[in-house]
């Protein structure tokens, strides 16, 4: 069914790219204020596009092609899931809180200068984009393969998006420390999840 590889490509997609950072708190914080908040999203669309569709198309096939490397980088991606969702277990236990005051950026040039700066510096996005959704990608073949990147390429759009468009509203709820105790546990769930179903793909491969 070609619906199962467009949600495990949402599912996967979406896992990565909400958990918190730099470039989701510089997106939102945006929002809140209503600067550039459109043209920040899109930039942030754009990049996650391209590169999970360089990762999918590139390192997918070479994956497919080495049997071995597509074992390594199974368990491999598994264990950067577990300890990703660590990471964001443990900021949900400490607690924190956006401050819409922080990131201001004053011009249209700025606002894409530090969006590209936060996202395409972050070495974490290339992991999350071409290695990882790269590797998961190679369970595919063929158009599941094609599915499982508009899944993963859904999963963006509609972030960005409703980060940017609902930024306002949601300002005064990441204000408080448990609404990001509540995303960063769900984001923990979602990696660890994740993590599991390529560790029995691993096994069954």
């Amino acid at each position: 069914m070609l619906i199962t590889p467009f949600i495990q490509g949402f599912g996967s997609g979406g896992g990565l790219i909400v958990a918190i950072g730099a470039q989701n708190a510089f997106v939102l914080s945006q929002g809140v204020r209503g600067n550039y908040h459109l043209v920040i999203a899109l930039i942030c669309i754009l990049c996650d596009s391209i590169f999970i569709i360089a990762g999918i198309a590139g390192v997918g096939a070479s994956i497919s092609a080495h049997p071995s490397l597509s074992q390594w980088l199974t368990w491999g991606g598994a264990g950067f899931l577990f300890i990703y969702g660590w990471n964001s277990l443990r900021s949900a236990l400490q607690g924190g809180r956006l401050d819409p005051n922080e990131q201001a950026v004053r011009s249209l040039g700025s606002a894409i200068i530090t969006t590209l700066a936060v996202t395409l510096l972050n070495p974490h996005f290339y992991l999350d984009t071409v290695v990882l959704l790269g590797s998961i990608s190679s369970q595919f073949q063929g158009e599941n393969r094609l599915w499982f990147g508009a899944g993963a390429v859904s999963a963006s759009i509609l972030w960005f998006t409703c980060l940017s468009l609902g930024g306002r509203m949601l300002a005064p709820v990441f204000r408080k420390q448990l609404s990001w105790r509540i995303l960063d546990s769900l984001v923990c769930a979602t990696m660890w999840i994740i993590a599991i179903s390529l560790v029995r793909h691993g096994i069954s491969g």
